[in-house]
């Protein structure tokens, strides 16, 4: 079959998740403008990729890895980079510059916990392992169904139920502690 005659109908169905995945990328970049370029580079490289996609395999999973890589990657190379100055650097543009500086170091996960509403969830949440925190928030924060969070993390369906199924229970635990210790 020929790219186009497989590609065009594939990308039609694509297009169908544009709503999401403007959702996941203005989480992730926290600026429209950003997270609208996000998109359209993710659709760049799936349409490259679609001779790699797997027919009767979940489109939205793939789709939303595509941004996530794509997010990942574009923060590394700014990260590479180095911060362009001209003449002299005020006081006040080194103290601005630090905060933003620091705020891309950080992990998108990491930005979405701090706007959690309560102080001891998001403590008890970093407490997790990292697969189980994985696993929980996609599932119960995004929204992602077992098969689009295991072709997500690359595992099985029975690891992803698993784990969360360990992930609530230690964040249970975790929350009647902190409950029992404030009481």
């Amino acid at each position: 079959m020929h790219r186009d005659e497989c590609a065009d109908p594939l990308f039609a169905e694509a297009l169908a998740h544009k709503t999401q995945l403007y959702s996941a990328a203005s989480r992730l970049t926290r600026n429209p403008a950003d997270a609208e370029d996000l998109v359209q580079e993710t659709y760049a490289k799936a349409y490259a990729s679609f001779h790699q996609f797997t027919e009767g395999t979940n489109l939205r999973a793939w789709l939303n890895r595509i941004l996530k890589n794509t997010f990942i990657n574009t923060y590394r190379k700014r990260m590479r980079e180095p911060l362009l100055a001209t003449g002299e650097i005020e006081d006040w543009q080194l103290e601005r510059a630090q905060p933003e500086r620091a705020d891309r170091t950080r992990s998108a996960e990491d930005l979405a916990l701090e706007r959690l509403p309560d102080a001891r969830l998001t403590d008890a949440f970093r407490q997790l392992p990292s697969d189980f925190r994985i696993a929980v928030y996609l599932a119960d924060i995004e929204g992602f169904a077992y098969r689009e969070i295991a072709d997500i993390m690359r595992c099985p369906v029975g690891t992803v139920m698993s784990r969360l199924h360990r992930g609530r229970g230690r964040l249970r635990e975790l929350l009647q502690d902190t409950a029992l210790a404030s009481t």
